[in-house]
């Protein structure tokens, strides 16, 4: 049954160092009061499980140097088997403080400068940066908005394969547009990736934040082959909100993959995770389900709120059909407004906080990213800011 009391709480998260409520003014250049619904991370405490094993590390009182237990792994491996019906070994994981480090750690492993590194638009920003920051080149397969939801244009996709391309990252589900990529999907990409050795880099972070009737199929369990080609990120950071500690899994079943990523972390003297991050990982991915099963029941009806919403007062914007993430992508093409407009509109006259489209890259254009992963009363607010804009 659902802890509705427990996700309606009202938590200020003011003084925090919290990005998300104290950066706002800065990142979106305004000296106005913006309600914050952009960066991804949540306004919900974690589960009690793992607020229980910080404050017992916490009372223990000596942080010294800390070694990732085996317990730890345990717990990776029976998530992934239990939550994915992934059946995964202890010593393909290995550990990193998020995945965009992740991902620079993949590309400079397994990639020299001036290689291309595909990916697909709109996506994630750090996909672009993570490329270009370590003197590689983008290749851009854009999706098709469908208009319910994104597809993969499938000649595009091989066409840039077969133009020299070395890595795919790949945002499974896909943020910002919310896909739950398909088994066929999966398949064909991956086959083509094969076909053209071309290293499958799988961004998952978001695997556990699967809305009824998905089902999440981690892209490295579709075969052993596939598996050998693929790097896999994932992170509780997302499903637990645990982003401020900093603690990730790389896994593959590729022995020379992670050799060469053990080679990068000894370069940069990367040893261990923080403390905390282990501890929070290990009590999430052991005690956490539960707590998951009821974050999921709310998000989907903040969902529903927004759906009900605008089908009532702005018919003007529509939601592409989440399928995954408590991120919405939302289409304000019919209000025919320049991108600079339309995020002004929402940022001075509505004083809401979303992420512009465009910084998703080609096809985000007359889109925003909205974060609903707070209270239900925090999302009617940002909707009414929405309409206040949008009707003056």
């Amino acid at each position: 049954m659902i802890i509705v009391d427990f996700f309606e709480q009202n938590i200020d998260r003011r003084n925090t160092s919290s990005v998300k409520w104290e950066r706002t003014k800065e990142v979106f250049k305004t000296d106005e009061d913006v309600l914050p619904m952009w960066v991804a991370d949540m306004d919900f405490r974690p589960p009690q499980a793992v607020i229980d094993a910080l404050q017992s590390r916490v009372e223990h009182g000596i942080f010294g140097y800390t070694f990732i237990g085996d317990t730890v792994g345990d717990a990776i491996v029976g998530w992934m088997s239990k939550r994915h019906n992934w059946t995964i070994e202890k010593d393909w994981i290995q550990y990193s403080s998020g995945v965009v480090p992740s991902i620079g750690k993949a590309i400079q492993a397994l990639t020299e400068p001036g290689d291309k590194i595909l990916v697909q638009s709109p996506v994630y920003p750090p996909f672009f940066s993570m490329v270009k920051s370590n003197d590689r080149v983008v290749e851009n397969a854009p999706l098709v908005n469908a208009e319910t939801r994104y597809e993969i244009d499938f000649d595009a996709f091989e066409r840039s394969l077969k133009n020299g391309v070395k890595m795919f990252l790949l945002c499974h589900p896909h943020n910002p547009v919310s896909r739950v990529w398909k088994e066929d999907e999966l398949r064909k990409m991956a086959e083509l990736c094969l076909e053209n050795d071309v290293i499958i880099v799988s961004d998952e972070i978001h695997s556990d934040l699967i809305l009824k009737p998905n089902k999440h199929i981690p892209i490295a369990s579709l075969s052993d082959e596939i598996s050998a080609q693929t790097i896999t990120l994932v992170a509780p950071s997302k499903t637990f909100n645990l982003a401020g500690l900093q603690s990730s899994a790389i896994i593959s079943s590729n022995d020379s993959f992670r050799k060469k990523i053990t080679t990068i972390d000894q370069q940069q003297g990367a040893f261990t995770l923080n403390a905390f991050g282990i501890i929070a990982m290990e009590a999430a991915y052991l005690k956490g389900e539960e707590w998951l099963e009821d974050l999921l029941r709310y998000i989907e009806g903040n969902i529903a709120t927004v759906k009900e919403f605008f089908a009532e007062h702005l018919p003007e914007l529509s939601l592409i059909e989440p399928e995954a993430t408590y991120l919405l992508w939302i289409d304000c093409r019919k209000l025919a407004l320049s991108d600079a407009k339309l995020n002004q509109l929402f940022i001075k006259e509505g004083k809401v906080g979303f992420n512009p489209g465009t910084s998703f890259g080609e096809g985000g254009e007359g889109f925003v990213r909205m974060n609903v992963a707070c209270t239900r009363n925090t999302v009617i607010e940002g909707l009414e800011r929405m309409k206040k804009a949008i009707k003056s």
